[in-house]
């Protein structure tokens, strides 16, 4: 049986990178105001770009543009992290949450590889 996909919101590893984002999002709520243009706007930025890349490269026309912007969120998964480190590192970020979240961006890192090895085996 042949699963067809209608949408990058078909996707898991979509599903999940939102998923990711929202957290981000509410957890920088909690940085102090002099790291809105910091690490806050660089964690958002980073963790919004992961679904926002699947999202387009499944919109592509190309199996082989897919893989380019698989390797993008892929690229914005580990800018994510090393933020979220350097939060934990300067007392931003409890570790019980710094844990969960990588976890999290350990989880979506394998789904994108699988995705690629998939998409890959197509060309």
């Amino acid at each position: 049986m042949t699963v067809t996909l209608q949408s990058y919101r078909d996707l898991e590893v979509w599903r999940k990178a939102m998923d990711l984002a929202v957290i981000c999002y509410r957890v920088t709520r909690s940085y102090p105001k002099q790291e809105l243009f910091g690490l806050t706007t660089q964690i958002r930025r980073a963790s919004s770009s992961i679904p926002a890349n699947i999202a387009e490269g499944q919109g592509r026309q190309s199996t082989k543009e897919f893989l380019n912007f698989l390797s993008i969120a892929r690229g914005s998964l580990k800018e994510l992290e090393t933020h979220l480190i350097l939060s934990w590192r300067l007392h931003f970020l409890p570790k019980p949450i710094l844990d969960d979240l990588l976890n999290q961006t350990e989880t979506i890192s394998r789904m994108i590889a699988g995705l690629r090895k998939s998409l890959e085996n197509r060309l």
